[in-house]
């Protein structure tokens, strides 16, 4: 089983039809959006890991770019910062993928780097703004 996390740039002439089932469907991939933001008449953007075989997983991307869809590898990465963070838990009630989470009796906040999808959820919802966005440099596939 071959994974990826992936960014999709739609053309806006290409967010209104339905091309990421088409992944499931004709390629016998699976996906999980993670955030998307797709307007009509507008570019979109969507965020997504995307499963399957490799020979599938290539022939799924060959497919959204003969469409015109843009392909990128997430180049993304969430840090906690220790220093900030004051174990309030916030991010932990926003965390899809249980990457955050309460460690009891102690009840510290863990940050469990392997199963983070760089959702960027918990951004946002931490107070004292100890979940930062590192860029680690998208890559476009070929």
């Amino acid at each position: 089983m071959y994974s990826r996390m992936l960014v999709l740039r739609f053309p806006k002439t290409e967010v209104e039809k339905p091309i990421v089932c088409y992944l499931a469907s004709d390629f016998d991939l699976t996906f999980n959006i993670l955030k998307a933001t797709i307007l009509p008449r507008k570019e979109g953007v969507m965020v997504l890991e995307l499963s399957g075989r490799r020979k599938d997983f290539n022939k799924g991307v060959q497919y959204l770019k003969e469409r015109g869809v843009q392909v990128q590898a997430v180049g993304q990465d969430i840090k906690r910062n220790t220093i900030k963070c004051t174990h309030c838990g916030a991010c932990t009630a926003v965390c899809p993928t249980g990457a955050l989470s309460i460690e009891r009796p102690e009840m510290t906040v863990v940050f469990n780097h392997k199963k983070c999808s760089v959702c960027e959820l918990c951004v946002p919802a931490c107070p004292p703004r100890a979940m930062e966005i590192r860029t680690t440099g998208n890559t476009i596939l070929k």
